[in-house]
């Protein structure tokens, strides 16, 4: 039972909910970049909510699938095709043995993740199964998805669960523009001067191009200035140079004062450079939706509002199972 890839789309990977306890070590958490889109695409086909699946940035894979099973498309807004028949996202969808699944170009979003009844049965590394390209582990021979693949899958009950699962429409996620994204400064904010410190949130910041599942890059705000201090051994001489620090998952750095990136899911675990805050958990997953040359607007929040919008993003979730299970 596999699925053969016909057509690679665009930096395919597989993933699932991430691989926990190893950044002490270097390797990422890694994982969906859109972890709720991930999570409804495996409840509307009846999988346990970490089961692996394709994540396709922009354009998703062609597929042929050797055995009856369903998949749901969640994240972007694209067309799917069934044998050439049309079907909508956030719905379970069934394929009959032998059809071929593709693709349009994303309409919206910049994420389609594509789950399949049972899951995506590839080798599980370090507890995960998604895949980290810089270390060349997980996923599919811990690369992304090329022409010819064959991926196996996993065993299904012969009586296939056909309940009509379908998102409500309430529920779809939606991204404003431009997009808030909300920030908890950090512990190096005073570093910045108390100007600069405004901009960074009144300003208006565009998407960049460099955009991937390493970080994303902010553009067209004013530059950021350093409050001026003697660099101490081992920082180096640019202002924004420090010793070595972790970097937190989220965390948000302007190198040269110029363009934020903010740190997602592949992003390495520490280095020279200080963070001036990070992005709430919640809007993460806002992030890796997010296409070049939009708008965002960074909000600063206090811890407090930051917990209070994860109970919200949590209760969510759990209409969402009430809903789908």
């Amino acid at each position: 039972m596999q699925i053969e890839v016909l057509e690679s789309g665009l930096a395919v990977s597989i993933q699932d909910l991430g691989r926990i306890g190893f950044y002490r070590y270097g390797i990422p958490m890694g994982g969906a970049m859109d972890r709720e889109s991930l999570k409804i695409a495996n409840l509307l086909v009846g999988n346990e909510e970490n089961a692996a699946c394709f994540e396709a940035p922009f354009l998703g894979p062609k597929l042929r699938f050797e055995d009856h099973r369903r998949i749901a498309v969640t994240g972007g807004e694209v067309s799917i095709k069934v044998d050439g028949r049309e079907f909508r996202t956030w719905e379970a969808i069934t394929v009959e043995a032998g059809s071929v699944v593709e693709f349009g170009f994303i309409e919206s979003g910049a994420r389609l993740y594509i789950s399949v009844s049972g899951g995506l049965n590839v080798p599980v590394v370090l507890n995960s199964r998604s895949t980290y390209t810089i270390g060349a582990l997980g996923g599919f021979k811990g690369r992304l998805l090329q022409s010819g693949d064959l991926i196996p899958l996993s065993e299904i009950n012969v009586d296939v669960d056909e309940k009509n699962r379908r998102l409500p429409f309430n529920l779809i996620p939606k991204i404003n523009e431009p997009t808030d994204i909300r920030v908890l400064p950090g512990l190096y904010w005073h570093r910045l001067t108390s100007a600069s410190g405004e901009s960074f949130f009144r300003d208006a910041w565009t998407v960049a191009t460099e955009a991937d599942r390493m970080g994303y890059r902010f553009g067209g705000g004013n530059k950021i200035d350093f409050v001026e201090r003697k660099q101490p051994f081992g920082a180096g001489s640019d202002p924004w140079n420090i010793v070595d620090s972790p970097y937190p998952y989220g965390s948000i750095q302007i190198p040269g004062g110029t363009e934020p990136i903010v740190l997602h899911r592949d992003a390495v675990s520490g280095g020279g450079y200080f963070q001036v805050g990070a992005v709430i958990s919640s809007d993460m997953d806002i992030i890796g939706q997010l296409q070049p040359n939009k708008i965002v607007n960074f909000v600063k929040v206090t811890m407090e509002e930051a917990l209070v919008a994860r109970r919200q993003k949590n209760t969510r979730m759990d209409q969402i199972r009430q809903i789908l299970i």
